[in-house]
């Protein structure tokens, strides 16, 4: 549990560094399934953190405003329209110094999911998108792709994620 927390601690402060050194927000990213890359994503509440053992990667999910309110208050099933979550992804890497962890390697990708109940109709009320590589080059291959994958989670809104409990504030 505690290697957990520490991994968790780990990957939040990468994005972190990340955010604001090598990917690059703003309008100079091209649209991907017809969206607009979000910025100032890399300000965004982490929601959860999943750890993909069949492709061997991290991932921290994060939340605009609105998607974090409704983590907080479990109230994802549907979640509300104007929720942007977003999962940014690395290979695992091994620690030199530290056996037992991982933590993130090579990046892979940054993909949303934008709700919006009437707009993304004819995509179970999502809009799906994904930038890939440090460059964040646009993928365009079909929100086809997305859906198949999230297609086990349909019940749940198309939500992979569970949101990670945190302690209140007082």
């Amino acid at each position: 549990m505690r290697s957990l927390i520490v991994v968790k601690s780990l990957l939040v402060a990468l994005l972190t560094v990340m955010g604001s050194t090598a990917i690059a927000a703003g309008n100079g990213h091209d649209k991907s399934h017809g969206i607009a890359y979000p910025t100032g994503w890399q300000k965004w509440s982490v929601i959860a953190v999943s750890h993909r053992t069949d492709n061997k990667t991290l991932r921290v999910i994060l939340g605009n405003d609105i998607a974090v309110r409704a983590a907080r208050a479990g109230k994802t099933n549907p979640w509300p329209d104007g929720s942007i979550i977003g999962k940014v992804v690395w290979k695992d890497a091994k620690l030199g110094n530290w056996k037992a962890a991982t933590a993130p390697g090579k990046f892979v990708h940054a993909e949303f999911m934008f709700k919006n109940a009437r707009k993304y109709k004819s995509t179970h009320g999502w809009g799906w998108a994904r930038w890939v590589g440090l460059e964040q080059k646009a993928f365009n291959k079909g929100a086809q792709v997305c859906m198949a994958c999230h297609t086990p989670v349909k019940g749940r809104d198309w939500v992979f994620t569970d949101p990670a409990a945190l302690p209140k504030l007082k």
